[in-house]
């Protein structure tokens, strides 16, 4: 369990206030998708209504997350930038380049002995540069994000396609690639179209051999592999009661197949308990202390249709 509680205390000191502002300044009720994005405006003074799918935008992200197979260039490309340390809390993951063939006893072995150099230089850049890094056998990626640095109302990037698993603990989470990172490890502006907003509104709950990726798979089957493209898929209604973290977790990872910029969920009673037991509970008391504004605003679930671009239920 890692903490960047300084930075984390700092961000839900000023979240609400945030919030606030970009509902007075765009005079309309806002979705969850919609607080996280303009609480994490990189001139805040920049705030105003965007046109969805066609302004781009500067963003500010909290953190970064890498895998081994794609740090390597990203952190070539920082130490030229000059820089003494990252501007943004940062890991770096060696799951990638883990090739698993007979097991981990020889698996692990064999990958540490065939990456040695590019191991050895992840860790020593990892070190100069204030860098977390988790060797391999470590755990992988999207696991190790959820566990220990992901947080409600948040917004991170990552070197990997499925860094939207973090959306399940209500984080707006993008795969970008190693030039993007660089622009938030080194205190840029991080440019992205304004998304989309799909609202999904789960009802029921899951029974029987039904599982989270069954909710997944049938969004895929209505949306197909191009339906979420430059968008984010916001869920809500009583259908979260029944999925845990990490079952939300599961479906958002699995988002990046629906071509979706990510996927996210409210902060509700199981993402309190998941962040407790995972050793975070100042986290879950400063997000409890944010709830209001880690959820859709009543008007908007009373009316999704008004809000989203497109509406599934």
């Amino acid at each position: 369990m890692i903490l960047d509680i300084e930075m984390l205390r700092s961000f839900y000191a000023s979240y609400s206030e945030s919030v606030a502002q970009a509902k007075a300044t765009v005079k309309r009720p806002l979705t969850y998708a919609e607080k996280v994005l303009f609480a994490h405006l990189f001139d805040p003074t920049q705030l105003r209504p965007y046109k969805r799918g066609v302004e781009y935008v500067d963003f500010r992200p909290n953190r970064v997350a890498m895998q081994d197979a794609t740090a390597q260039m990203a952190l070539l490309q920082f130490m030229n930038a000059g820089k003494d340390k990252v501007a943004v809390p940062a890991s770096v993951h060696c799951d990638h380049l883990i090739r698993a063939d007979v097991g981990a006893t020889q698996d692990l072995p064999e990958a540490c002995k065939t990456n040695k150099e590019v191991y050895d230089f992840l860790k020593s850049v990892s070190q100069k540069y204030h860098i977390g890094f988790w060797g391999p056998g470590a755990g992988i990626i999207h696991q190790v994000v959820l566990e220990n640095y992901a947080f409600p109302g948040g917004m991170m990037v990552g070197t990997d396609s499925h860094t939207p698993n973090a959306g399940g603990l209500g984080m707006v989470a993008v795969g970008v690639g190693g030039a993007d990172a660089v622009d938030v490890l080194t205190g840029q502006p991080w440019e992205l179209k304004m998304p989309r907003l799909i609202g999904v509104h789960l009802t029921g709950k899951l029974s029987g051999w039904a599982t989270p990726k069954d909710v997944i798979l049938e969004i895929l089957g209505i949306l197909t592999v191009k339906g979420g493209t430059n968008a984010i898929l916001e869920y809500f209604g009583e259908g979260l009661d029944s999925i845990s973290t990490t079952g939300k977790a599961t479906i958002c990872n699995m988002g990046a197949e629906l071509g979706a910029t990510c996927s996210i969920f409210p902060f509700d009673q199981n993402a309190s308990d998941y962040l407790r037991k995972t050793g975070r509970e100042e986290i879950a008391s400063l997000a409890q202390m944010n709830a209001a504004e880690l959820r859709a605003d009543d008007d908007v679930l009373a009316d999704p249709s008004a809000f989203y671009d497109q509406f599934l239920v």
